[in-house]
This record gives structure tokens, sequence and C-alpha cells, in this order.
């Protein structure tokens, strides 16, 4: 593990595999995750590109205790762009996962000239009513889920929160299913829950994703259920250079679930 100081804070990666000639990868995890969930596809990744896996702000290994206000997606979002620059490896690709894909989103949508390609694996978010014509307004009922998951963190019921989240995106009874360590990465992280929940994520719009001008892959698990998809499908008809790939038999986690069918996504992706 090597770390950046950036924004005032020491940035933890991981960085697998050698330049090659090619444009570093840099992956970005989403919610309640770290560096170390993309473990399962650093070997296939590294084999053609230098692979860099971060963890954001109050992420494993840190131990954070959810107060304050430094943890938002317009942090997040700052602190990659500043990752990024600190680098300075000329343009990269970066990718993103659920939450993850949100910020590398954001991030490309204010720092275009830092990237090459973009690939975005089921980005988390709301749509606005230039994307959703069901669009009401009001409460996300996401995001309702998601508090009520933090508020049994914040108490103490670290599983039972855990449960709710997960259950949320993958269904009833997922959290006993789920091996011990991808349970114990999810502990690692829980409270960064109760900080989300404050993040005052702004939905997606139309505009926004017509900003998107580099080359962009939009990943789906074809068994992915709720909202991501129709997140996903949304962004995908907006962003001008955009192409879909969906993962046979695959949910959300689907890094984790099919990785080398997701490498081979993604790598033929970077190359075309």
């Amino acid at each position: 593990m090597q770390s950046l100081h950036v924004n005032g804070y020491d940035m933890p990666y991981l960085d697998v595999g050698e330049d090659k000639g090619r444009a570093p990868l840099v992956c970005v995890h989403g919610s309640l995750n770290d560096f170390r969930v993309w473990g399962c596809v650093l070997g296939p990744l590294s084999q053609r590109h230098r692979v860099i896996a971060v963890s954001l702000r109050h992420f494993f290994p840190e131990r954070w205790n959810g107060l304050g206000d430094t943890y938002s997606i317009a942090q997040h979002v700052q602190d990659v762009i500043a990752f990024i620059d600190k680098l300075d490896l000329g343009p990269v690709d970066l990718m993103g996962h659920s939450r993850g894909g949100h910020i590398c989103f954001r991030v490309a949508q204010a720092r275009p000239d830092l990237l090459r390609r973009l690939v975005l694996a089921e980005p988390g978010g709301e749509l606005d009513a230039s994307l959703d014509p069901d669009y009401v307004g009001g409460p996300s009922p996401l995001l309702a889920r998601f508090t009520a998951s933090a508020e049994k963190i914040a108490a103490g019921d670290v599983d039972g929160g855990l449960a709710v989240f997960v259950d949320t995106l993958e269904g009833p009874g997922t959290w006993p299913r789920l091996p011990a360590m991808v349970k114990q990465n999810l502990r690692d992280n829980a409270t960064t829950l109760i900080g989300q929940v404050r993040d005052n994520r702004p939905p997606f719009s139309k505009a926004d994703a017509e900003q998107i001008k580099m080359p962009t892959l939009f990943i789906l698990g074809a068994r992915t259920k709720g909202l991501l998809p129709k997140v996903l499908h949304a962004l995908a008809a907006h962003v001008p250079y955009s192409k879909t790939a969906i993962i046979p038999n695959a949910t959300h986690p689907m890094f984790e679930q099919a990785p080398q069918k997701y490498s081979e996504v993604v790598l033929d992706f970077l190359a075309s």
C-alpha cells in the first residue's frame, strides 16, 4: 500500500502492474467498500495496464467515527481530481463502481482534461425530471432505506444496519449469504454510511450526461434490479460517445461474481 497527500489527507492506494505504454487505469470503489474490492480483477487488468486502486477519504484502512462534515460526494470528487493531478501520469483511464461511478462521472464533468476513457459500472444516483419521465420529486425512497441502515450502524447494530443496506440493493436475505471476507470488508467501512446519508448528492440531468465527451463504457449486471439499471440506461442514452456492456448472470457486485468476463469487457474497451 502507498499513499499520496492530497487536500490535507493521506489517500491510500494499491499500485499493480506496469505502464506498458498505455494509460494507467485508476479505480474508485463504491459505498461501504475500499481498494480491496477490486482484488478479483487486479490480476487480469494488470496484465495489460498499470492499475491504481484508491481508498477514498474515511474508508479503510482509516477507522472513522462517522462524525464531522468532511465526507461528501463533492469532497471525494475533489480528492480524486487532486489524486490524479498529483500522480502526474498524463490522462488516465478512470473506472468507478456504484457511488464510485457517480464520483467518476463528476470528475469527468469537472476535469475532462485528466481523462482518456471512462468506465462506469452501475453508477449510483438519482435522475432528475430531464431524464426520468416519472419524476415526482420529494424524498428518495432509496435514501430512506440507507438512512435506516445508517441509524442502526450509529446505534451500534452494525450487522443489522449492513443487512438493511445489502438487502436493499441485492434483495431480502442477501446479507446472511455473503462470504465472511465480504462481510468483514463492509464492517470495516460501516460508519461511512453515516456520512453518506448526509451527502446531498445531486441528481443526474440530461445536461450532465451531454457534458461527458470522452469515450465511456457503462457496465450492467444482467440480473441487477431496481433503480441502478434505470439510471445507467438513462445516462447511456445521452452520453455522446458511450457504449453499454452487460455481464451475464451478475448483479451489482459484478466484478466479484464474474471477474474474468468483467475484465475482458473493460480491457476490450480500453484497447478499442
